[in-house]
């Protein structure tokens, strides 16, 4: 190999780890945002039941608090998200 393809071996090698670390951290901080309440967080596109004035809310992290996890998943769900 000559040392060019090493050196742009090793500029995408730190990259990657870059990203790695910065995903992790991303992860860490999202866990501690809301101090010692939250139960569990959730990934993937899920959706609030719309309201009397058709408003509803959609995201794709949810933090969830130890209050609200027994009933998250019968208010909150994917299914929900079908009408938008």
């Amino acid at each position: 190999m000559t040392n060019l393809c090493q050196s742009k071996h090793r500029f995408f090698l730190h990259i990657n780890i870059m990203k790695i670390l910065s995903i992790l951290s991303l992860i860490l901080l999202l866990s501690n945002c809301a101090g010692g309440n939250v139960a569990k967080i959730k990934f993937g596109k899920r959706c609030t039941a719309a309201n009397d004035d058709g408003l509803k809310e959609s995201s794709y992290v949810w933090v969830i608090s130890k209050d609200a996890l027994k009933s998250f998943d019968k208010r909150i769900n994917k299914s929900n998200c079908l009408d938008s």
